[in-house]
């Protein structure tokens, strides 16, 4: 039998206790100094933007802010990318629809 141990157990890490961010309405756990798309990660979300056209989902891929595919929109600004905002506590994160912009429709 393996011992199970996390990135964290072998670091030595001791991160602070959770706090709660909101995805859509629903509470979700995150730790300090975690990312949002790290928070939604752990939760099991993979997914909080929807493409522009065909409105195919999308989540992190790159996770170092280069490609733009994690955007979500945070605490009411769209086009944030989740993988470089910190998941602070009470932050509301919804579903990015598109370009995020309502006023921008055509």
């Amino acid at each position: 039998m393996t011992d199970r141990r996390t990135p964290a157990d072998l670091a030595a890490a001791r991160p602070g206790p959770a706090h709660t961010i909101t995805f859509d309405g629903r509470p979700v756990p995150a730790l300090p100094g975690q990312s949002i798309a790290a928070a939604l990660w752990a939760a099991g979300i993979i997914a909080w933007r929807r493409t522009r056209v065909g409105g195919r989902p999308r989540g992190a891929f790159c996770g170092i802010g280069a490609c733009y595919d994690c955007l979500a929109t945070v605490d009411g600004r769209p086009n944030q990318r989740a993988c470089l905002v910190p998941a602070a506590p009470g932050t509301t994160v919804t579903t990015q629809e598109g370009h995020g912009r309502a006023d921008l429709e055509v």
